[in-house]
């Protein structure tokens, strides 16, 4: 073990012990109540209590902009969503993918404030869930980490996040999920969801119910299965979740075990190159694969059509197949009146595989080839099919602990936290046949696993996250705080590669770098205020900067990692810096009653963001939708200044009527150019593309006796989808509905509640531009196609 090791461990159990000590001083107590700085939003409804059936635009006393959405909410807008779909109609938030669950990790995107989803930073239960990048080495998606039914909360902190967060990537704001807890009474529920495109959903729960002593926990299934809209692929898979609380009042002990394995068609994007004459007017809506007609895949590469494809030729298939264990211990200790001690420990094993079976004449494919197989008859290599299977086979193995003690001292309510995490990852990149005669499917990994015709890289990657901070939350008045602190954040990582790309074989690359990456930031600083003008007005600002760690990715994304060589690492290690933001934001939040029954809550919030140091990938092959690999030149490309506000409110007419409304605009502009090669690229004053200027949502709710109804409306302005601004997709409209009904029944009957509902999606089947994959400079882009209109019906027994 070298010194780097066992320094850095004995960092990190020092901090442990030390705030072990602290709280080990203390005599047990009631805690203090949560510190007026502190992002607080209101608690989960438990499903015995009355739940809420709004957006929480106002969470009071944080010095930062933070929204919520609730349970309720979230099943409205789609029983079975992704979390962070759901969020969609946040203020400030742009979330796209091809289906309507949002499950699809290939397409999505998400933008808030001018950060894309690897900028941003995800918890589940205040758990790290990584960097949200497709193909993911250091974390996993939210609707991989917890069914979406026993989402009790999710909440949006659009500017910056918590001081304690468990991100190294979270340059922008924080997303945070928490799962709701058992309920106080025995029972069940069983859901039953099907619809458009063969879709189903079977969700099942059971709940202990109280069973003494603070003790209760509940266990949870889903199978869901639902065939792709535009060709005859299948998406879903199975998920576990369990839950187990014990609440003595001084202390609370919670475990949790999420299981996933699930199976997602990718989405071929449309390229739009206008070097190739592909212009958006002239190139096909979708590009479906021809899976599972192999025969007509066959013919299909001696076609007219596939000659005159160009970029838009057709895959076989294509998926992503990801198998997930996640599960964490919790103990909440309140140890006095003035002392809380909190500690998580969390482990989390992922072993995935992202297939794509193509033809083998294109995107550069022959080249490659002809290195393993030079002079041979590639056709005959591959299986004779005319196609090939691509893989990229990875594992991630994480385990850390995270602390949080609080301390309530006269008017400070003093807060000192620390992360800790090892983490492990593996990736291979790796080429079989596709034989003609015994075809593969995308539903499991390519036979001969462990005699692949190609191994093209083989990576691991050891990363140490260490992470602390302290703050202080000062009761200058009974109606004024002021908050401060700041966090210190450490991580080294270290690659070997264990089998290298032959030379030719990897766009760019001589060797992939084998090395160690160390960055350390000691004072990432908050400030912030919080004043109640009046009890129903406040006012809040806040300061605070951020970073985000290198990535640490093998051979692909912005990873140092991924360099074309030891010596282009070795630079970039010793020279460069990682990414860096100040936000800075203020706003006004009310809630006030208007008489006659009505009632309003809003906020506005005015924001200001000063990224530095951003990276960009410049990439050997400008094609965005190549399979080939290559890799990328990442420079620092200089900063990127944005201004922005957020007007939401709700407009309560009694308690079954709300009117929802977020408008919102965001300008984020780069602040110089940069060159490529020796060719200046002109993006100075040029808008970050992806990210639309203007955004507004919609939500208006009712409900009249057993029945409810909401529609919802989401407007996405012009998105510029080149870093010049060349190209542009335009903005468009979309409306989504739902309608139920919730049926008490006898309570002598086993079951005590039925509820049914429809759910439609894109009501208006508008065809538009979906996600956005960027990569060049001018030219060109792939967009992916919106889904249509889908009609979803679901009936819920509740025992």
């Amino acid at each position: 073990m070298s010194f780097h090791t066992v320094s850095r461990v004995a960092l990190a159990l020092g901090l442990i012990a030390g705030l072990s000590n602290v709280a080990n001083a203390a005599t047990p107590g009631v805690a203090p109540a949560p510190a007026p700085g502190e992002p607080v939003a209101a608690p989960a409804a438990q499903p015995d209590d009355a739940a809420q059936t709004d957006i929480l635009v106002t969470a009071r006393r944080s010095t930062r902009s933070v929204t919520q959405l609730d349970s309720t909410e979230i099943q409205k807008i789609l029983p079975g969503i992704n979390p962070l779909k759901a969020i969609q109609t946040l203020p400030g938030v742009t979330y796209l993918t091809a289906d309507p669950w949002g499950n699809n990790e290939q397409n999505i995107s998400l933008f808030i404030h001018g950060f894309n989803q690897q900028q941003l930073g995800y918890t589940l239960d205040g758990i790290p869930l990584g960097d949200q990048n497709y193909g993911n080495y250091n974390g996993l998606s939210p609707q991989r980490a917890i069914i979406s039914e026993n989402v009790g909360k999710v909440t949006l902190a659009s500017g910056a996040g918590d001081l304690g967060t468990a991100s190294t990537s979270n340059l922008g704001g924080t997303i945070d999920t928490f799962s709701s807890d058992p309920k106080h009474s025995f029972g069940g529920t069983v859901a039953q969801t099907v619809g458009s495109y063969s879709a189903f959903r079977t969700y099942v729960r059971l709940d202990s119910g109280d069973l003494g002593g603070g003790n209760a926990f509940y266990v949870s299934g889903v199978r869901q299965d639902a065939r792709a809209w535009d060709f005859n692929g299948h998406q879903g898979g199975y998920q576990a979740n369990g839950k187990f609380v014990h609440d003595s009042g001084s202390i609370k002990l919670t475990g949790y075990f999420a299981y996933s394995d699930k199976t997602e068609p990718n989405e071929d994007a449309t390229v739009v190159n206008i070097s190739k004459g592909e212009v958006p007017g002239s190139v096909p809506y979708t590009r479906p694969f021809l899976y599972p007609d192999f025969k007509t895949a066959v013919a299909y590469l001696t076609s007219a059509e596939y000659a005159a494809a160009k970029d838009n030729y057709r895959n076989y298939y294509s998926d992503a197949q990801r198998t997930d264990y996640l599960g964490y211990v919790a103990m909440t200790a309140k140890l006095s009146s003035a002392v809380t001690y909190d500690a998580k420990v969390y482990y989390h094993h992922n072993d995935g595989v992202g297939v794509v079976a193509g033809p083998i004449t294109v995107a550069g494919l022959p080249q490659l080839f002809s290195v393993y197989y030079p002079g041979q008859n590639l056709s005959t290599v591959f299986g004779g099919s005319g196609f090939a299977t691509r893989t990229t086979e990875y594992r991630i193995d994480r385990g850390g602990i995270i602390q949080t003690l609080k301390l309530s001292l006269g008017n400070h309510d003093i807060e000192f936290g620390g992360w800790f995490e090892r983490q492990s990852s593996s990736a291979f990149r790796r080429w079989y046949a596709l034989d003609v005669n015994n075809p593969s499917t995308p539903y499991q990994r390519p036979r001969d696993t462990l005699n692949p015709l190609i191994t093209q890289y083989y990576s691991e990657v050891r990363v140490d996250q260490l992470q602390s901070h302290v703050q202080d939350a000062w009761h200058v008045l009974p109606t004024l705080t002021i908050l401060g602190g700041f966090k210190s954040t450490y991580q080294f990582a270290t690659q070997r590669i264990k089998v290298q790309p032959l030379l030719g074989s990897f766009a760019g690359t001589v060797a992939l770098p084998n090395g160690a990456l160390e960055t350390t930031k000691v004072f990432l600083s908050e400030v912030g205020a919080v004043w109640e003008v009046t009890p129903n007005d406040q006012l809040f600002v806040n300061a605070q900067k951020n970073i985000r760690q290198f990535q640490t990715s093998a051979a692909a994304g912005l990873s140092p990692f991924a360099l074309g060589s030891q010596g282009a690492f070795d630079l970039f290690s010793s020279t460069v810096q990682p990414e860096t933001s100040w936000t800075y934001e203020g706003g006004v939040r009310s809630h006030h009653q208007l008489g006659g029954g009505l009632s309003i809550e809003g906020q506005l919030s005015v924001y200001h963001v000063d990224f530095s140091n951003r990276l960009l990938g410049i990439s050997p092959n400008p094609i965005v939708n190549s399979i080939t690999s290559g890799a990328a030149i990442i420079q620092n490309v200089g900063g990127v200044k944005t201004n922005g506000v957020d007007f939401a409110f709700t407009l309560h007419a009694g308690p079954r009527v709300s009117l929802y409304n977020a408008l919102s605009y965001n300008t984020s502009k780069y602040k110089a150019d940069y060159i490529s090669g020796t060719t200046t690229i002109p993006t100075k004053d040029k808008n970050v593309p992806g990210s639309p200027d203007w955004l507004n949502k919609t939500v208006l709710s009712v409900g009249h006796g057993i029945f409810d109804g909401q529609l919802i409306g989401d407007y996405i302005g012009r998105r510029y989808a080149t870093y010049t601004n060349d190209l542009s997709v335009g903005g468009y409209f979309t409306l989504a509905g739902q309608i139920g009904a919730t049926i008490p029944l006898d309570q002598r009957l086993v079951a005590k509640a039925l509820r049914v509902s429809v759910n439609v999606t894109n009501i208006t089947d508008r065809k538009a531009a979906s996600s956005l994959s960027i990569g060049s400079a001018t030219n060109t882009y792939s967009v992916f196609p919106l889904a249509p209109r889908q009609v979803f019906g679901t009936v819920s027994i509740s025992f």
